[in-house]
């Protein structure tokens, strides 16, 4: 999994995965943005239930807040976020595709972890109180906090029927251009910390890999659309005074 992380990093500053911004007439019919986020992203909130009620670890404390947490995630990716959208957007069914592809594995490779393959006895309830826990969950909660901030930024750039596109202003949209992304690798970071887990920190690496090439496409993006504006504001693509 890391291994293809790599190359699909490479691959996406070539070749544009066509939805948001970005859409175009590629990567097959389209459907419904709401729609194609509900039916990208559940597969992997249902996938986790799934896993959890059928391991015997699934009275285990420890499992049960990592649990919690990964699902407040997808508990708001996937049927919060999508019916907060406004517009008439739509999304490729090629695109729908490969995300559940990717988050059904991605769901085998966390929940395969927490509940089946840790060695028995790792995760005791002094975990909880250990230094990566801590830290993990505050880093975790931030960027959390930083995704949805974001998020709620570009949902009120347009009012209804307004189909132009606008330049994210405030959060951390003062210093890079796809903030929801920065906010986004920033919590999977920290649930790679506070799981101190192979399985958390490969998510962490195929989160990196999937949104800085697009955070890189969004930025020549707004470029063409605001160069001047973006230029006078010095913001970066998505890691702060970085990149």
């Amino acid at each position: 999994m890391t291994a293809l992380a790599v190359v699909v990093f490479i691959a996406l500053f070539f070749v544009r995965a066509g939805y948001g911004m970005l859409r175009d007439g590629k990567w097959g019919p389209k459907i419904d943005n709401r729609l194609g986020w509900i039916a990208m992203e559940a597969p992997v909130f249902i996938a986790m239930c799934i896993l959890c009620l059928c391991s015997p670890r699934r009275g285990d404390a420890v499992c049960l807040v990592f649990f919690g947490l990964f699902q407040l995630h997808y508990l708001n990716r996937a049927f919060v976020y999508p019916l907060l959208l406004k517009g008439r957007s739509t999304m490729p069914l090629g695109i729908v595709l490969m995300g559940v592809t990717f988050n059904v594995l991605n769901a085998l490779m966390q929940g395969g972890w927490i509940f089946y393959i840790a060695p028995e006895g790792y995760y005791t309830p002094q975990w909880l109180l250990s230094p990566q826990f801590i830290v993990g969950t505050l880093i975790f909660f931030a960027g959390m906090a930083v995704n949805i901030h974001s998020d709620r930024i570009i949902r009120r750039l347009r009012k209804p029927g307004d189909r132009n596109h606008y330049l994210p202003q405030g959060g951390m949209f003062r210093y890079v251009t796809s903030a929801n992304y920065f906010g986004e690798i920033v919590e999977w970071i920290g649930f790679a910390v506070l799981t101190w887990s192979a399985a958390g920190a490969v998510f962490a690496i195929w989160t990196f890999a999937n949104l800085v090439p697009r955070a890189d496409a969004i930025y020549k993006r707004y470029n063409e659309l605001f160069g001047e504006q973006l230029r006078t504001q010095r913001r970066k693509r998505i890691i702060p005074y970085i990149y």
